[in-house]
């Protein structure tokens, strides 16, 4: 049985000290690869770099996060686009739209989402998304895009049933991360999972950020990493009245597909 996290923050400063040990740790998991998250102009080439160091196991995304869209000028496009040529960078992201923090102003984000989805469209390589408390704004902006883009993976959806049925209805894909395990925040989700299209669905840690509350022991310093996968594979299988090998294959299929990484 194989895995892969198609979302983890692995050149997070947290991992600094041991991240060695976190992909050995993965690997004797049976996370068989792992999306590395590029989500600001320090970030992406970082993720491009780690890629680098472990081809085949390890591949990255390039991108601006919403948080950051204030960086985001006619430098940093340029700065995407050369990372984008490269084969190991395989999504254009982590972008999109964040109106639960606004740690941008909203118009910096639209402006930075549409400039990162233009560059979807002009280099083919697919979106990794992120949208929290703006979806219609998020699907309008999307809407402009329409029939231009190509593949496109809501990452760490959060939303309820319209929010989920409307990226299915645009044949948008949807990460599922251990949000799913906090009984706080994300119960909805229990429920809701069962109604993805097994060919829709991918599995996500966002290391080191989400640690699954439902893990014992629990970690004493909290931080998630990509070994926790298989933790949120059997939940979500669970939920999904499914099998873990069921889970695994087609989210693993999924992945493969929709990244084009090799088998």
């Amino acid at each position: 049985m194989q895995l892969i996290d198609i979302g983890a923050n692995l050149t997070h400063e947290t991992f600094d000290g041991d991240r060695d040990a976190v992909l050995q740790r993965a690997r004797d998991a049976g996370v068989a690869q792992i999306v590395v998250t590029g989500a600001s102009r320090e970030h992406s080439p970082k993720a491009l770099a780690l890629a680098r160091q472990h081809p085949g196991f390890l591949f990255a995304t390039a991108g601006v996060h919403p948080h950051h869209a204030t960086e985001y000028t006619e430098e940093c496009d340029a700065e995407l686009r050369a990372l984008l040529a490269h084969p190991e960078v395989v999504a254009v992201g982590e972008c999109g739209l964040d109106y639960f923090r606004d740690f941008s102003p909203r118009p910096a984000q639209r402006r930075a989402f549409e400039r990162q989805l233009q560059i979807a469209v002009d280099t083919g390589k697919p979106l990794f998304l992120h949208q929290r408390d703006a979806h219609d704004d998020f699907v309008a902006v999307m809407k402009n895009f329409d029939g231009r883009i190509g593949p496109a993976v809501v990452h760490c959806f959060t939303g309820g049933r319209r929010e989920l049925f409307e990226c299915l209805d645009r044949d948008w894909f949807i990460g599922i991360t251990g949000w799913l395990c906090d009984e706080r925040r994300g119960a909805h989700l229990r429920e809701l999972v069962r109604h993805i299209p097994a060919d829709r669905l991918m599995i996500e840690t966002d290391a080191p950020y989400l640690l699954p509350r439902t893990l014992r022991p629990m970690p004493k310093d909290r931080r998630n990493e990509p070994m926790h996968l298989p933790h949120i594979a059997e939940e979500l299988a669970r939920d999904r009245g499914e099998s873990i090998e069921a889970a695994a294959a087609s989210t693993t299929s999924n992945a493969r597909a929709f990244f084009r990484l090799p088998a």
